[in-house]
Formats: C-alpha cells, structure tokens, sequence
C-alpha cells in the first residue's frame, strides 16, 4: 500500500483538477456566448438549446461506458485522460474557426467525444490516490472544476466575447488543454486499480470479467445505485438549463451587456459554489464515519435549501440593482449566490457515494453510469427543455417566457430531493453489507494465517 500522500499524488490530483475546470469550460463556453451565436446563424432558443445541451449528450453517453469499462479493465488511466484532454481541446479550438452551424455543432459534438473519457477516469483515479475516509473531500476538490470554470468562463469569456467575438473565446480557453495533456501525460502516473481495496474488495475485483452488459445489469441492481442516479439526473437537468440559461436571462431581464452579465454570474456562483463543494465533503467525510446515512443527507438538505434561493433570482424585480461605476449590479445576484453555495453540494456527494458503494474493478463504470445520468438527462435535457419552454412561454417578451421556463425547472429540484432520501436507506444497508463481508474476510485471513498449517 501507497503513501497517503506524496508529492506525485498531490500534482496528479491537482492536474485531474486543473484539467476538469477546462473541461467544464470548454463544455459549457456556450452559454456565455449563446445570445450572439443564435442571432449570427439566426436559429431558436430551442435549436440552440439542443446544440448546447443534447448534441454534447448523446455522444458523450454512447462513447463514455466504453471508455470507463477499458480503465476498469486496468487499462491506464492517466494515458485515457491525456488523450481525451487534447482531442476535446482541439475540438474546442475548431468550435471558434466554423463558417456554418453544422460545422458548429460538429465541433461541439467531437468535444462530446473527448470529454466522455474524462470524468469517471479522473474519479477512479482520485479514489485511488488516497484512503476511502478521505474520499469524500477529495473528490470535492476534484469537483471544484465545474466552479472554478463556471467563474473563468463566465467573468472572461464574456469580456473576450464583448471584444473579440465568440470565436476567440472557444480558441482562447480551448488551447491550454493541450499543455495540460502534454503534462499530465509526462510527469503523472497511475497509482493502479484498488491500492486502498479492503480483502472483501479485492476478492470482487479479482473475479474474472464477465458480459459487459451484465456488468452493467449488477451495478444498476445495487441498492440505492438507481436512486442516486436518478436524483442526480434531475437535479443536472436543473443545474445545466438554469447555467446555461442563466447569463442570457441577465442580459434579457436586467437589460445589461454580456460581458457584464457573464462577469458577475461567474464571480457571485463560482466563488460560492467552490466554498460548497469543498465544505461539503470536507463536513460528510467527518459526519459519515459515525452514520453513513449523512453521504445522502445531506444532498436531500441542499437540494430543498437552494430552491428558494433560485426562485429569489429569476422572481426578483428587474429594476432593483446598485451600481458600481459603470457595472449595474442587480439585487437578484445575492440569490444566485446562495443557489450556487447550497446547489454544489449533490455533484460531490453523489460521485462518492457511488464511489463507495462499489469496487475498484466496477469504479470507472459505475462513474461513467452516474455520469451518463447526468449528461443524458442534465445536458442533454436541461437546455433543450428551458429553451423550449422559453419558447412556449414568450409572448412577444423573450425574458418573461425564459423567466417562467426557469421557474418550472428549479421546481423540479424538489423530486431531485425525493430521490435522494428514498436512496438513503438501501444505501445504508449495502454498505453495512460491504462492511460485514469486510469484516469476515478480515477474520478468515487471520484465522488462515494463524492456523497450524500456515505457520509450519
């Protein structure tokens, strides 16, 4: 067994990190220059909310099972993620360089591609890398990547968008990945499958592989997995149509200009929703070592906790604002800042709750499935159905109908809340389970150990 932790743990876990905040802003770089892409190509809230949303998903979910299974199977995972880092980097740099919309949402398709064998290798990785009672937090600073690129990409992309153009900023925040591929690429390494596996885990583990999709079947028939998946599922539609959305609502409802709009989105969300994810799983970690109940607690708490403060931004009068030299600063910004603290809670905790619930061998897959939830429903869905509704709703006033379209997704979170607490009782019982087949190992091994034939 490794070190808990080395310098080479510590630089590959900040690279997984640095990496995933660009692949959450080369995912979501759209949103911020939405509004001008639909008026050059002259397209709908809907289409853009398809290209935005389920042209990424489908690719990513046909591609990311496959991916996770090869890192399950013991193929490096290091090599996975360095691969699919400079292919969605460069695909991002092509999002910027098309003449025609097709071309555009190809581009956006090929991101897909790369960033499917992103996250749940990453995540398997970061569960390897140090001890499960650390695992919670650790993979809250992971999760800081979707915060810290929300904030870079709306506080920057929305100046450089301003005046530049769109295009400059896909080729601006496209082109680091590629360094950072190079880098984790020469000077990480793998830690390897299962180096923090209890004897219960490794017998799981060093059962020959089966069927994939019977792989796959006994996941989703663990207790609690499905719960969580569809918890997550819908509170990712919430979360990826009110982020998407968001910054074109500003410009829309406040009447400011995007690079304003985009600059205090990103500061007042991002610079919260990092503080939640971090003491997130820095608190579960200590509270789940007395109950494990409290790894599905409390995304149940913040889920039903940042509704109201969701339903304040999109509700709160447009006029009300104060203002800062030449920036308009609307009074509805204080509630999006209490969103984002509450609402970056469940990514964190699901992804270590399943991280718990299985073996190494099944960790990337399991993720991947998680993730699949997520994008399917989140990306792919959560745009596509805003904009939508936006369009349903708009009565000549395109921000009353995206103001309704926002309402009606940010109720949803409530289910997204009923799911969760209906996982927490099967998923307590399966990791009593784990821990008592745990325990049986632990005492054959030393009964194995102690018996006369071993010590002749």
């Amino acid at each position: 067994m490794q070190e808990q932790s080395t310098s080479r743990t510590n630089l590959t876990l900040l690279l997984l990190s640095i990496i995933y905040v660009f692949s959450y802003i080369d995912r979501n770089l759209i949103a911020i220059v939405l509004e001008p892409i639909k008026l050059e190509f002259e397209v709908s809230d809907t289409v853009m909310g398809a290209v935005s949303g389920l042209a990424f998903a489908i690719l990513y979910s046909a591609v990311s099972l496959p991916l996770s299974r090869m890192a399950d199977r013991g193929t490096n995972r290091k090599n996975i993620i360095a691969i699919c880092c400079g292919l969605w980097s460069l695909a991002t740099m092509a999002s910027g360089a098309v003449t025609h919309f097709w071309q555009f949402v190809i581009a956006r398709m090929t991101v897909a591609v790369g960033e499917a064998g992103g996250t749940s290798p990453s995540v398997s990785m970061c569960s390897d890398l140090y001890p499960p009672e650390k695992r919670s937090f650790v993979i809250s600073l992971y999760m800081l990547g979707p915060h810290v690129g929300l904030l870079a990409a709306m506080a920057l992309g929305g100046w450089i968008a301003q005046e530049h153009g769109w295009r400059a900023v896909f080729i601006f925040f496209g082109a680091p990945g590629i360094l950072l591929a190079l880098l984790l690429y020469i000077f990480t390494k793998d830690p390897g499958l299962g180096v923090y596996d209890t004897p219960a885990e490794r017998k799981i583990r060093n059962q020959p592989h089966g069927n994939f999709f019977n792989d796959v079947r006994k996941i989703m028939k663990i207790k609690g997995f499905f719960l969580i998946c569809m918890g997550t599922a819908i509170a990712g539609m919430v979360g990826y149509g009110y982020g998407i959305w968001a910054p074109t609502f500003m410009v829309r409802n406040f009447d400011i200009p995007l690079a304003h709009a985009g600059l205090i989105f990103g500061i007042s969300s991002g610079i919260f929703a990092a503080i939640g994810s971090i003491f997130s799983g820095y608190y579960c970690d200590k509270l789940s070592r007395k109950d494990s109940r409290w790894q599905l607690r409390m995304p149940v708490i913040s889920v039903l906790i940042s509704i109201p403060f969701g339903f304040g931004f999109v509700l709160w009068p447009a006029d009300a604002a104060w203002q800062l030299g030449s920036i308009t600063v609307p009074h509805a910004i204080v509630f999006a800042a209490g969103f984002s603290l509450f609402n970056s809670w469940w990514p964190t905790l699901a992804f270590a709750a399943v991280s718990h619930l299985v073996s190494s061998s099944q960790r990337a897959t399991s993720i991947a499935i998680l993730s699949l939830f997520l994008t399917l429903f989140g990306a792919g869905f959560g745009p596509l159905l805003t904009g939508t509704l936006s369009d349903v709703f708009s009565t000549g006033d395109a921000g009353d109908g995206l103001q309704i379209a926002l309402v009606v997704m940010l109720s949803l979170l409530t289910l997204s809340a009923w799911f969760y607490y209906k996982a927490i009782s099967p998923y307590q019982q399966h990791i009593s389970k784990l821990k008592a087949d745990d325990d049986s190992e632990t005492n054959e091994a030393m009964l194995d150990t102690e018996s006369p034939a071993a010590t002749k």
